[in-house]
């Protein structure tokens, strides 16, 4: 995910004014809060956490699908 360095905010500034935190997600599509002067979270738009969740759950079940298929052999002898 790319975040605008625009986007940046202190931890600090986001604990005192998350409404601007809120209103940088409404223009840039999210917004990054900094801890300790390093990229520590990202608020996104609901709508992009949606599909970043399906996204991850796709990427879970390919490693699972090619987890069996490179061990077909053992997990078949294991179920018998």
């Amino acid at each position: 995910m790319m975040i605008n360095t625009n986007a940046l905010v202190s931890m600090t500034e986001a604990n005192r004014n998350f409404s601007k935190v809120a209103h940088l997600v409404d223009e840039q599509g999210a917004a990054g809060i900094l801890n300790n002067n390093s990229p520590r979270y990202a608020v996104i738009d609901f709508s992009e956490y949606d599909r970043f969740q399906k996204y991850r759950r796709n990427l879970i079940e390919r490693a699972a699908d090619q987890i069996i298929e490179e061990n077909l052999e053992a997990f078949q002898e294991l179920a018998k």
